[in-house]
């Protein structure tokens, strides 16, 4: 694994994509139940900085995510967003926003070295929360986000939840994404 300026965040750069592997166990409102939706993904990842910071000089990746239900054309899913890495911290931060206007930002501490990046946020939380617009709101509201990516060489796997408080049904959901993506293009920082 390097230890680049972009520390564990560096195996990453280039453009990754999936078979119709992936696995999205979320609510379905058209059924009202818990359903699971087999997908793939493409996701490029573009290295930013260095980012100053005060004295602290931050790397980071710019990426862009979308998944599609296995046989259809138009992505369900997209995101934007930064993963950031802080040396001096040894801190993993990422940040994202998705279409219905919801942001997070989650975080957690790991090793330049680091083959498994475990990150967390939570509703309220100063550091690493979660900020959601008020049309989102009124019908549900996201609590608790954790992910865990584990880098293999040319392919990394994640396992996301996402964990969704529904104002018409009042139950809490957790919404779960697992997916396999290999490298399909390399780029250098």
């Amino acid at each position: 694994m390097t230890t680049t300026a972009w520390g564990p965040l560096a195996p990453l750069i280039g453009t990754w994509e999936s078979d119709d592997d992936g696995i999205d166990i979320s609510f379905h409102s058209d059924q009202g139940k818990l359903g699971e939706t087999r997908y793939r993904e493409r996701t490029t990842y573009d290295a930013v900085g260095p980012v100053q910071l005060g004295t602290r000089t931050l790397y980071g990746l710019d990426y862009r995510t979308q998944a599609w239900r296995v046989g259809e054309d138009q992505p369900f899913h997209t995101e934007i967003g930064y993963w950031m890495w802080d040396h001096e911290q040894q801190l993993v931060v990422r940040c994202f926003l998705v279409p219905h206007a919801t942001s997070l930002i989650a975080g957690g501490h790991v090793t330049p070295d680091a083959s498994t990046l475990t990150l967390s946020s939570s509703l309220g939380s100063p550091t690493y929360g979660i900020l959601s617009s008020q049309f989102f709101t009124a019908v549900a509201q996201t609590t608790r986000f954790d992910v865990t990516v584990t880098l293999r060489g040319d392919s990394y796997s994640y396992e996301q939840t996402t964990q969704v408080e529904y104002q018409e049904q009042p139950t809490v959901i957790l919404h779960t994404d697992r997916n396999t993506l290999r490298r399909v293009h390399s780029t250098t920082a």
